[in-house]
Formats: structure tokens, sequence, C-alpha cells
């Protein structure tokens, strides 16, 4: 059966006791404040692993998200997020609306979110550029960005 690295975002921050019975269950890497864990977990798909995963720790841990931390073949990564029962039924009923199911709804939400950042992200750097070319060369400002990207 494969393993897949699942990692878990912790809604605080873990105490020390805490991580140790926690560890007992399952073996787990946690990060310098103990906000982030990574585990690996046996299951048929990685779907199948994040649901184990919440199934034993979920109960015991102040998890927020639990996520695969290698992409897939598609380039995706899988989101387990448990919604507090108000939203999972706006959820559904916007889902139902739309004739989706709610895990669809959602990833096509996702997407449109994420692509509407990179727009404005992608807009902020060109207006920054477009500045910062008003006062230099764009030969002086190419040679200041290599410089800058090659600095430690």
């Amino acid at each position: 059966m494969p393993h897949h690295a699942l990692e878990i975002t912790l809604t605080r921050p873990l105490p020390p006791p805490a991580l140790h019975r926690a560890v007992r269950l399952l073996p787990l890497a946690a990060n310098h404040d103990a906000t982030r864990l990574m585990t690996l977990v046996p299951a048929k798909t990685p779907q199948r692993a994040a649901h184990r995963l919440r199934h034993r720790l979920g109960t015991r841990l102040p998890i927020d998200v639990i996520t695969t931390h290698y992409p897939d073949a598609d380039h995706s990564v899988l989101l387990n997020v448990a919604l507090p029962p108000a939203a999972h039924t706006a959820l559904t009923t916007s889902a139902r609306h739309a004739r989706q199911t709610p895990e669809r709804f959602l990833e096509l939400a996702v997407h449109r979110a994420l692509a509407e950042h990179a727009d404005r992200e992608t807009d902020r750097l060109d207006h920054t550029v477009r500045q910062l070319l008003a006062h230099t060369t764009p030969a002086h400002l190419l040679a200041a960005v290599g410089h800058a990207l090659t600095r430690r």
C-alpha cells in the first residue's frame, strides 16, 4: 500500500506534552513552533489518507487544514478542511444551486480566487516596473534585478 506525505496545519501552536501524546499515535515531524506537522499515512489514495489522518488525530489536535505535501500528476494538492456546520450547509446549498458537488464547487471557487490573485499580482508588478522605468533605463533595471536575484 502506498504512503502519502501529508502536512497538517494547526489552528494554534501545540504544547510539547500534546505533541508527545500525538506522536504515540502516529509518527509526526513538527516545525519550530509546532504549528505545522508532517507525517506519512498508508492508504490507497491521498483522499483516503487525509480522511484516515483526520479520523485518527482530529479530536486530539487543533487541526485547521490537511494537505498533501507533494502535488499529484495534475500538479494539484489535496486540501482537506473540516468546515463548521453552518459553513458546510451554505457550501452544500450553493453547490446544489450551481448543480455541482460541494467538492467541485469549492475547487472552482478556489481556482477562481487564485486566478484573480495572480491577475492582481501581475497588475501590481506591472505598475511597479513602470514606475521604476520612469526613473531609469531598462538595462539598468534589468542589471539591478539580476543583481538582487543572485545576492543572498
